[in-house]
């Protein structure tokens, strides 16, 4: 009974402290022992796992793309934005793992092998992210809104467990990277460029002039002289001129612009869908009255770069695929914007608008409003086929996409069956939307393409074929 009673009084004899001392200290600390270790284990994450996908430099690349559209960047310096920094991230890949992937750094134009000794105490990926955000930073005006987006991701990763050692020592190698990049970076004559004369509007017949509303000065005159990184030159794939200027309802010019005039007038629900949804004006000005606002969108390079992102998660790419399969479309789209404004300001050809309106209707206004730089080629057939021949040597031509880059723009999505089915859709969308000729779009998409061809042949990010041509 007495055992009974113990029990039933919730202390048994044998967990009684004074009748058992040694015993008790053995029973009761034995669960407390346990339940430190299994805390300091819980404590101690597994931080291995903290980046796997590309979903990191997905929501990078999505807020280098808002500053941008806040910055107001043009085209042209959008996709050297682009490339630069992801050349970054990417750089930090191929370092970290040089069996599966090789750095452009000594491949590309003016450029010199990074030797910066890989530490053995970081973790990739973090490093990675790390030269993405110090070199994109570099590039734009809007510093605190780049640098608010890599502390929240910084302090969201070290939730996960990646020791502050190691945290510290991935920062400052992926930076040290990018101070490489950087440095490459200042010798590619843009800085100079900022202080190169305007663009001086001529009288000259044919020839570009501003166009309403806004009457804007033409934008980058002088891309051409920007250092190339793969092409020879700018002018290394040059295209047809345009039509001889002329006002004849007989000429070639002239049924080119009747073309455009006549499209716009019979436009279906859906060229007007696509036409809008290609739209990516990064700085459209809107009259309504007396009044004048301007709304910025998304530029053409950063359409391709978020579907460059969405093709990586489709194929569900790792982290180095997805770093790499941007670093390669960035670049793709800054060697088609050198090529494309070279034969912009050397043919300089009037818009359709200017020309409608003063030879043809004078009420006419196109469905997008006329980017401010010349007509021939045009930028988003050059750019576009470019960027989907890169793409296409990823992950296979044939890969679906569901676009929905512009739906933070107010626009649906729209569903694609190849990169080559976009890129087309993209070209022709300038011609729905009455900012281009035929000849433009036409002669853009053969640029474009010999652009992709000459890229993909002259570098690489794969270690044997980089070996096999040395």
């Amino acid at each position: 009974m007495d055992f009974l009673d113990n029990k039933f009084q919730g202390t048994p004899d044998y967990l009684s402290p004074s009748d058992n001392p040694m015993r008790f200290q053995k029973i009761v600390l034995l669960p407390i022992l346990l339940l430190a270790v299994v805390t300091a284990c819980q404590e101690k994450k597994d931080y291995s796992q903290a980046i796997t996908d590309g979903s990191y430099f997905h929501h990078a690349q999505k807020q280098i793309t808002e500053v941008i559209i806040h910055d107001i960047f043009s085209p042209p310096v959008a996709a050297r934005i682009y490339s630069y920094s992801s050349l970054a991230g990417y750089e930090v890949a191929a370092a970290t793992d040089p069996t599966n992937y090789a750095s452009l750094m000594g491949q590309l134009n003016g450029s010199e092998p990074i030797t910066v000794p890989v530490p053995a105490n970081i973790y990739p990926p973090l490093a990675s992210l790390a030269a993405y955000y110090h070199v994109g930073t570099a590039l734009i005006f809007s510093e605190e809104k780049m640098h608010a987006h890599r502390d929240s991701v910084f302090a969201e990763l070290k939730e996960k467990g990646i020791p502050d050692d190691v945290f510290e020592a991935s920062v400052t190698y992926g930076q040290a990277i990018g101070e490489k990049v950087k440095e490459y970076s200042k010798k590619d004559n843009y800085h100079q460029s900022r202080s190169f004369p305007k663009y001086t509007v001529t009288s000259e017949p044919g020839t570009w002039q501003p166009t309403p509303p806004a009457y804007m000065e033409a934008v980058e005159p002088h891309w051409n002289k920007i250092r190339t990184f793969v092409l020879d030159s700018a002018a290394q794939f040059k295209v047809n001129a345009p039509p001889a200027f002329s006002t004849d309802p007989n000429s070639e010019f002239y049924k080119r612009a009747m073309e455009v005039y006549e499209s716009q007038k019979s436009a279906t629900e859906e060229q007007t869908a696509i036409a809008n949804f290609w739209d990516c004006n990064p700085y459209k000005m809107n009259v309504k009255g007396h009044v004048m606002f301007a709304t910025k969108k998304i530029t053409p390079g950063g359409h391709w770069m978020g579907i460059a992102s969405i093709a990586s998660a489709t194929a569900k790419k790792d982290w180095k695929g997805t770093i790499e399969a941007l670093a390669l479309t960035a670049i793709s789209l800054n060697e088609a914007f050198i090529a494309c404004w070279d034969e912009k300001y050397r043919s300089r050809t009037i818009r359709p608008e200017t020309y409608i309106n003063q030879h043809i209707d004078e009420n006419w206004v196109p469905l997008l409003q006329t980017p401010p730089f010349p007509e021939h080629t045009s930028g988003h057939s050059v750019a576009s086929t470019a960027a989907s021949y890169t793409l296409a040597q990823l992950f296979g031509d044939q890969l679906h996409i569901v676009d929905s880059t512009e739906v933070a723009y107010g626009l649906p999505v729209r569903e694609f069956d190849s990169f080559s089915q976009a890129a087309s859709e993209a070209a022709i969308s300038r011609f729905y939307g009455g900012i281009h000729y035929m000849t433009a779009i036409e002669e853009g998409s053969k640029q474009g393409k010999q652009v992709g061809e000459w890229i993909w042949k002259n570098i690489s990010t794969r270690p044997d074929k980089v070996a096999g041509k040395k």
